[in-house]
């Protein structure tokens, strides 16, 4: 019975999180087509309850953004719902915190998203809602992962301190990178340069201002992310080809991030169509979140001082658990 608490427990994790990378596509879109002020008003709708305003309004814009407003609100509710569950049934207390921590954080977004709006769409607002976006769908993914049975009774570590180093330095430049991006579509410079994969027909600019330097520092920052990819999945493969934890999200990195830049490409490509815009977004939370799990799992085989494992890992059919060392 308790293992089955914690595998739907586990299951609505993977839940909260699927829902959060919709609310990212949902954000996405807002900025996509222009609509963040499509709706002036906030925590209402025209003067509406969110959750009453007719369907019938829903138009242009307006549809947009208070689908953004309706997917925050029942992501914050089943928030709420994770962190409660996650205290009554989660035996680690860092998991239990970590759960409220996600709560506050997703709390203080819909704050930002509030803010932003009645102040106009000022962009370091917006900057910061976006990426504390990124950092909350962060702690959805390593909440699904920590309570995982794959997590929760790994007991084969892998000594590579560098490869934790590489990890860990991909996943923070991801972020960097998601950051500039976010700099780059609340300036308005997804254009400034306009021809890709050269810059204004050279290797670098040869004007310059405001624009065109956040849009190409962001393209440094796509090729710095590229070769990290490169560099961790093949660490992973030379080293721990065998290791499938390891393995499969290293080759999914190099997917998505080919996928990426195919996506960035075309965002210029198509005049910065809206779908191909946000799907380029998505894909880059994808990014994220793949290496992150990457580099959870790196210290989750390498450091078991790290977590605390489930009581009774033996009782539980998972006799290696209880010959492990790992302290309950």
């Amino acid at each position: 019975m308790a293992d089955d608490r914690g595998l739907w427990h586990h299951r609505y994790a993977k839940l909260v999180a699927a829902c959060t990378l919709l609310l990212i596509a949902a954000g996405g879109m807002v900025t996509s087509t222009g609509s963040g002020l499509s709706v002036p008003d906030w925590p209402t709708t025209y003067g509406w309850n969110m959750f009453t305003f007719p369907i019938s309004k829903w138009v242009g814009g307006i549809r947009y953004e208070h689908s953004h407003r309706l997917i925050a609100s029942t992501v914050g509710m089943l928030t709420i719902v994770l962190a409660v569950w996650t205290w009554r049934v989660e035996p680690r207390r860092w998991v239990r915190r970590l759960a409220f921590t996600a709560l506050g954080v997703v709390i203080l977004q819909g704050l930002l998203g509030g803010i932003t709006v009645l102040l106009f769409l000022p962009p370091a607002v917006s900057i910061g809602h976006a990426g504390l976006a990124q950092i909350f769908f962060c702690l959805t993914i390593t909440i699904a992962l920590v309570t995982s049975p794959g997590w929760k009774y790994a007991v084969d570590p892998v000594q590579d301190p560098l490869l934790r180093r590489v990890a860990v330095s991909t996943t923070a430049l991801v972020y960097a990178q998601i950051i500039l991006g976010a700099t780059m579509r609340h300036n308005d410079a997804g254009l400034a340069i306009p021809d890709f994969p050269l810059a204004f027909g050279r290797l670098v600019p040869h004007v310059w201002n405001a624009g065109v330097a956040i849009h190409f520092a962001h393209r440094v920052g796509g090729i710095a992310v590229a070769l990290a990819t490169v560099a961790l999945a093949g660490h992973v493969l030379y080293h721990h080809g065998r290791r499938r934890e390891l393995t499969r999200p290293a080759l999914l990195l190099v997917g998505l991030v080919s996928m990426q830049i195919t996506l960035g490409a075309f965002v210029i490509w198509s005049g910065r169509d809206a779908v191909i815009n946000t799907a380029h977004v998505v894909n880059g939370a994808l990014v994220l979140a793949t290496s992150l799990l990457l580099t959870l799992r790196t210290f989750r085989a390498g450091d078991q001082r790290l977590v605390q494992p489930i009581h009774g890992g033996a009782a539980h059919g998972f006799p290696g658990l209880a010959n492990s060392g790992a302290k309950p």
